[in-house]
């Protein structure tokens, strides 16, 4: 093993020379502000559609059923929260309290609310201009609609390349070292062999193709974020005179102003702002471009439905799921003590999160979290999979079936590899595909939002005329040429038909 680390160091440390500099540009003048600046700006232009539209997003979402052959609107937001509830949601949120103290937590809440509209823009955009696969499954994302409605393909295969070295290599391989990480800590299971058994579980669910991964997280997911919550809530009520000075500390933190902490002794708003949104990021993914890939497959009537249902997954992942974690840390003793204690110090960050769990409730807590992190994870790397297979088939259209084929494999060696890594390689690779392949999509969809805003305008003028369930007609676009007649056909004397 030592000889391997002495061949493998110089590697790595070229490439973080490389790397981390790029990463940090991208993140510290980049992305923070683009990110904030274009979930205020769509924010605008739906009108605070996530804060007029919230009950109807959370109706939409669960009764999204039936969809025939192909996927459900509910099964497509079961398959972009198994991607979005993972890593991000228990080491990804202790990380960024670690390195950007407690008021990170303030704007990681700040992204999820902008994160609402721009999740809303790109689902919708992904579902608009969607088109029909030969398995009955619609395809489309990102890649699909910088091609269709841009025209600018070597665009949408730039991102489609960082989207499968982000999902399909980097965050696979976190998943998988967070797992191993969970289960070598609580049962004491070596981590190469959790990731011979995870990895042969994914491959059982992902050789069955997009059907199989969505039917899966639609099992899962509910179940899985259902028990996190009850379980955070009790905390909460059971440290309940305690909150109050919570809240003012993260409050607080968030601008400067309370104490130096954790590992960031001395820290700025500027580090709180930069891990509290790029672990927000990671997290909710709005604007990321990954959800809108599972956006499209979803069988639906009108584009704006799902645009709602994956808008409402921001808020069940960050506001609520990320926040019960930083409630589960901050309320622990063992957060209290690190910062008096290892100011300063690295940490794991699934180590964080399971040390404060037995804070609470003894040696349950730590099984607790190495479970919810198995479930988590696991079905992030199933997401992750239909994502990068939806874009390996966008760069390999005569040759996808071969090209998926050789994925699936490259995909399974990524968990076994990922769960004998280095947490903080893995981690700092993530942030730079992350950030990439946000920065494109964030960039294509600012051209491409006012059609993404006439589609909810049509839908809520269908809603006031009172049609339970608008029908999409893409006569309403500039441009209906560039929709595929067989998904959306334009209807003659639409307003007769209805």
């Amino acid at each position: 093993m030592e000889t391997l680390e002495l061949l493998i160091a110089p590697l790595r440390d070229g490439l973080y020379t490389i790397m981390m500099p790029v990463s940090n540009f991208i993140w510290s003048y980049i992305l923070v502000y683009l990110l904030l600046g274009a979930g205020l700006l769509f924010t605008i232009m739906t009108k605070g559609m996530q804060f007029r539209l919230f009950r109807h997003m959370a109706h939409v979402t669960f009764t999204a059923r039936g969809a025939g052959d192909g996927i459900s609107g509910f099964q497509a937001f079961a398959t972009s929260m198994a991607a979005r509830v993972g890593t991000g949601n228990l080491a990804g949120v202790a990380l960024a309290l670690w390195i950007g103290g407690p008021g990170a937590i303030f704007w990681m809440w700040v992204t999820a609310l902008l994160g609402f509209a721009t999740a809303f823009i790109e689902s919708t955009l992904a579902q608009v201009y969607k088109h029909r696969n030969e398995d009955g499954v619609f395809r489309g994302g990102p890649a699909f609609y910088i091609e269709r409605c841009l025209g600018w393909r070597w665009l949408g295969s730039l991102f489609a390349i960082f989207l499968i070295i982000a999902y399909g290599l980097a965050f696979n391989a976190a998943q998988s070292n967070t797992i191993a990480q969970g289960m070598n800590g609580a049962f004491g299971i070596p981590n190469w062999l959790t990731g011979v058994v995870i990895a042969i579980l994914a491959g059982f669910v992902i050789y069955g193709g997009l059907k199989s991964v969505a039917r899966t997280a639609e099992k899962i997911v509910p179940v899985m974020a259902v028990a996190y919550l009850l379980v955070a809530l009790w905390i909460l009520f059971a440290n309940l005179s305690a909150v109050p000075d919570m809240l003012s500390l993260i409050v607080m933190s968030a601008f400067g102003l309370g104490p130096a902490v954790g590992g960031a002794a001395g820290y700025a708003i500027k580090a709180a702002m930069e891990n509290g949104i790029k672990r927000g990021l990671f997290s909710n993914e709005a604007g990321m471009g990954s959800t809108p890939n599972a956006a499209a497959q979803a069988t639906v009537k009108h584009p704006a439905a799902q645009g709602l249902v994956q808008s409402f997954g921001v808020f069940v992942d960050t506001i609520v799921i990320c926040s019960c974690t930083a409630v589960v840390i901050l309320l622990s003793g063992v957060y209290e003590r690190l910062m008096s204690e290892s100011p300063g110090d690295s940490i794991e960050g699934i180590q964080l999160t399971q040390d404060a769990m037995v804070d609470h409730l003894g040696g349950f807590g730590e099984i607790f979290i190495a479970l919810a992190i198995l479930f988590f994870a696991f079905t992030s790397i199933l997401a992750n999979f239909s994502f990068s297979s939806v874009n390996i088939e966008f760069l390999f259209r005569r040759h996808a079936k071969k090209a998926v084929g050789v994925f699936k494999v490259i995909i399974l060696a990524m968990v076994l590899l990922g769960s004998v890594a280095e947490l903080s390689v893995v981690w700092d690779f993530a942030d730079l595909a992350m950030g990439l392949m946000a920065t494109t999509n964030l960039f294509a969809i600012l051209f491409m939002a006012p059609i993404a805003v006439s589609v909810l305008r049509d839908y809520e003028r269908q809603r006031r005329e009172g049609i339970e369930e608008p029908l999409f007609d893409p006569a309403i676009l500039k441009r209906p040429e560039l929709v595929d007649a067989d998904v959306w056909p334009v209807k003659e004397a639409t307003e007769e038909k209805r």
